[in-house]
């Protein structure tokens, strides 16, 4: 009887983990096992273990994507709410990325495999959850510590029991029977998955909302965090800026102007440069590669172009650190700029010059990401505060910052500037969540507390941060601590229940009120509550609904 009722348990427990484990099982279950391949006009299925990057694959109306891929002739919309969480499709044209296991929902196309196997974005996902499910919390860590003191304990006190019932009741029946009670009753099998459970939930749920999180002590880190940092460029606003106007310096051509910005915004990529790169593309600017490139995150780029001569592109602050003089100061290019009205106040300029001489501005729009003002409020509902920090001008970051909400903004800060502002407000007591996308976010996201990635952001701003978010909206960060916070609390209600579970059982077994059957049916329901309460997690749906 006492082992048809363990069994029952284990099968009740299984059944529940694997249902804790069905986020990870639908991410397997995306990814089609065949592909269309193109060779030399014909058109045959292989298996996606046989495709290999530069193949054409042909992609039919509401087939899933088989690999990563470049589209190569046609148009079409896709359902990327795998990788992102975002129902709405999203239209792709030549040129433009489309992901293993996305759903194509318009007419064919043809795509250049691009990256496959275990190299897809949907398997870097998976692989991240993995590591991240097996990963040990630090409450992980005190529980195995409880647990192995709670082992001999209970069988110390199975012996006593054993020993001090035969002694009182000379019954050696009776006292094997409360210590057999003693010891099933004590298993410490909820103890063992009060936190594996909530991990495998929540780690889960935070890839089905595009939230991956690197390694599970961030879930436990996030809960703390009471000052947020967030990055302008490509975090609050869009980071898909757009030329609005140039001017030009006194005696200086547009066609000056736009050739050293097209030859050095070629060999950059920040967001502002490869802006201006499109526009000198559109403008038919020939492009010529300079030589001797050196970029300084955060204030410009330099280098000597064909003529050999000396060309630098950046902010008004990196040209006058080489000895260039614009003549006129920020402000006052901004104010003139302003009463013609040329530029918005939240306009970025980009300064170029040329063997010394100042060539003239070209002034790009970073419109504000329209979940940002959402985001930032949310954010302080959960009683975080919010400060933006930014490389670009004063007077751009005042603008952003008044659109989104935000009431602290530093600007014209270098990378090793916002690193260190970070750690002064960490020494100052605060718990610091930092969010960026590009390489002089990198420096501020490795020192932050807690870190977060735009997911279209740079590969070194990624790999800096604790969590990624896929769908690289502000909101999710909101989404991401509510999340974090969610998860410890169902840690704390299972070690709770585990620890409650055995000090009510263990004298009442000891005592000899709970014979072994009884004793075995409620370490396995112990269990498959610890589970069952796990599992509530996959209900979470914070500000989803509005709330």
């Amino acid at each position: 009887m006492i082992i048809t009722l363990v069994l029952l348990g284990r099968l009740l427990e299984d059944q529940a983990k694997n249902r804790a484990g069905s986020a990870m099982q639908t991410l397997l279950s995306l990814q089609p096992q065949t592909g269309h391949i193109e060779r030399d006009g014909d058109v045959s299925d292989i298996g996606i273990d046989e495709i290999v990057t530069g193949n054409i694959l042909l992609i039919c109306s509401g087939e899933r994507v088989p690999v990563d891929g470049q589209i190569m002739a046609g148009e079409s919309a896709f359902d990327e709410s795998m990788l992102t969480g975002e129902a709405m499709p999203v239209a792709k044209e030549k040129g433009d990325k489309v992901f293993a296991a996305s759903i194509n929902k318009g007419s064919t196309i043809r795509i250049e495999a691009i990256a496959v196997g275990q190299q897809t974005a949907l398997a870097g996902i998976i692989r991240m959850v993995e590591d991240a499910q097996g990963s040990k919390a630090p409450i992980q860590k005190l529980a195995d510590k409880i647990a192995g003191i709670f082992v001999p304990l209970v069988i110390a006190i199975a012996f006593l029991t054993l020993a001090l019932s035969w002694f009182f009741t000379g019954s050696f029946s009776h006292a094997l029977i409360s210590a057999v009670a003693t010891l099933v009753i004590a298993c410490p099998c909820s103890l063992g998955l009060a936190v594996p459970t909530a991990i495998m939930v929540g780690t889960g749920v935070g890839a089905r909302n595009g939230i991956l999180i690197r390694n599970v002590d961030v879930l436990e880190r996030a809960k703390n965090i009471n000052y947020l940092v967030v990055d302008k460029t490509g975090t609050v606003t869009e980071g898909r800026p757009e030329v609005s106007t140039l001017s030009c310096a006194t005696n200086r051509t547009e066609d000056e102007l736009l050739t050293v910005a097209a030859a050095l915004s070629s060999q950059s990529s920040h967001p502002l440069s490869q802006a201006i790169f499109a526009f000198c593309q559109d403008r038919g600017i020939k492009t010529a590669i300079p030589d001797h490139i050196s970029e300084k995150a955060g204030l410009g780029i330099s280098g000597i172009d064909t003529d050999h001569h000396d060309i630098r592109m950046g902010s008004l602050r990196f040209l006058q650190e080489a000895g260039i003089d614009a003549k006129n100061s920020e402000p006052a290019l901004r104010s003139e700029a302003k009463s013609k009205k040329e530029i918005t106040e939240d306009a970025s300029l980009v300064h170029m010059a040329c063997d010394k001489h100042y060539l003239g501005y070209i002034a790009l729009a970073d419109p504000i990401r329209p979940s940002s003002k959402a985001a930032i409020k949310k954010l302080r509902a959960l009683g975080i505060e919010v400060a933006m920090m930014t490389g670009d001008n004063a007077v751009t970051a005042k603008a952003i910052a008044a659109k989104a909400g935000i009431q602290h903004y530093k600007a014209a800060l270098l990378p090793e500037d916002k690193a260190n502002k970070v750690q002064t407000l960490r020494k100052q007591g605060y718990y610091v969540g930092m969010v960026g996308d590009g390489i002089n976010d990198a420096p501020a996201l490795a020192v932050a507390d807690v870190s977060f990635a735009i997911g279209t952001g740079s590969d070194i701003a990624i790999e800096s941060a604790d969590v990624i978010l896929i769908k690289s909206s502000l909101k999710d960060v909101a989404l991401a601590i509510s999340l974090s916070r969610a998860t410890m609390q169902k840690m704390k209600q299972n070690l709770f229940f585990a620890f409650i579970y055995n000090v009510l059982g263990i004298p009442l077994a000891a005592f000899g009120f709970l014979n072994p059957v009884i004793a075995g049916a409620a370490m396995a329901m112990s269990s498959v509550s610890v589970v069952g309460n796990s599992l509530l997690l996959s209900r979470w749906t914070a500000f989803q609904s509005g709330r």
